[in-house]
């Protein structure tokens, strides 16, 4: 033995390598969602194999749509063929008596040609590769690389967000929106919390398109205003840590169209209706006011905090009010935050 007791392996002669890796391989998955031990297969895979095929199964009535799942999958794998299965077929042998019957016509249909390979870190791998007439290559099955299931990211995504790839991540933030009046230490918050949890923020965009038009505000600026919020979560949602800390939202432009015009555009309203975050954390106005070139009502505060309470009350959103000092709100809202997601931190 030379060396420090290594083992040293010759590697396969050039020509058995490249007999085992020839022929398509296949991966079928429902991915729901894409993680790290599906990486770890697909490259294994991938390793093995020059040409591979990663279908995407799904069910109309799943939790996160196949269409995105195949999305996921493509940004993912850019070398294989990605495709999407979305028939309903039976999701267990003993569902229906012709299971692996069903499987194999819808999988020679969507895949038509011979496969060499399927790859599978599930037992059911070796069936399937039978009925394909493939050979089945098993991977980490006992999930010993990559200990984790795509159930348990399903039920606490935070807990295993180490695991999730980045384009997935965004699917899985929860939003917080700090909400209410001018002059309530929204901006200051928002910021803080996002400190806090080594997340992003998203700054109110109303303020970013006032003040380059030196605060003066039109019925016209409010679509501006409505879009450019908007485009502003979607982006910072990309880089978001488990929480995405949102200063106001696109309901704030509604509530501030009705208190100045009497009515707000209907896609505005549209959109706040279908755009909640998971949690408000609602501003009271027991702070002193403070001047600003962009704050408009300072003797209408309190009807203000009124309306903004009534639109989420009618929406049914969840919220949570702020008052006292600030230590006071800030101790409220890190409670607020850590009873729904205790897994933040």
């Amino acid at each position: 033995m030379t060396g420090a007791g290594l083992l040293r392996f010759a590697p396969p002669p050039v020509q058995l390598a490249a007999e085992m890796g020839q022929g398509r391989g296949l991966v079928l998955g429902k991915f729901l969602p894409p993680h790290a031990g599906h990486l770890h297969l697909l490259r294994f895979a991938r390793a093995w194999t020059s040409e591979l095929v990663v279908v995407v199964g799904s069910l109309a009535a799943e939790p996160i749509p196949g269409a995105v799942r195949v999305a996921w999958m493509r940004e993912l794998c850019p070398d294989a063929t990605v495709l999407h299965l979305d028939r309903e077929l039976p999701q267990d042998p003993n569902d229906h008596p012709q299971f692996w019957e069903l499987w194999r016509t819808a999988l020679q249909t969507l895949v038509p040609g011979p496969l060499a390979f399927v790859f599978a870190s599930e037992p059911y791998g070796e069936r399937l590769a039978a009925e394909l007439g493939a050979r089945f290559i098993p991977v980490d099955l006992a999930r010993a690389a990559v200990p984790i299931r795509a159930s348990e990211l399903r039920a606490k995504p935070f807990l295993h967000w180490q695991h999730l790839p980045p384009c997935v991540r965004p699917w899985f933030v929860r939003s917080v929106c700090v909400f209410g009046p001018e002059s309530t230490g929204k901006t200051t918050l928002t910021r803080a919390l996002a400190a806090h949890f080594a997340t992003a923020w998203v700054p109110e965009y109303a303020r970013t398109w006032l003040e380059q038009r030196g605060g003066e505000l039109q019925p016209q600026d409010l679509h501006a205003i409505a879009q450019g919020q908007l485009a502003a979560e979607a982006s910072l949602a990309q880089t978001a840590h488990k929480l995405l800390f949102c200063d106001t939202d696109v309901l704030a432009t509604v509530v501030w169209a009705e208190t100045l015009y009497g009515a707000c555009p209907p896609w505005i309203r549209a959109e706040a209706d279908a755009r909640g975050h998971d949690l408000y954390l609602l501003c009271d106005v027991d702070v002193p006011w403070v001047a600003d070139p962009v704050r408009y009502l300072p003797q209408a505060r309190h009807a203000f905090f009124a309306s903004c309470e009534a639109a989420l009350q009618a929406r049914g959103r969840r919220y949570v009010v702020l008052r006292g000092t600030w230590q006071d709100r800030w101790q409220a809202a890190l409670a607020a935050i850590g009873e729904v997601w205790p897994d933040a931190g």
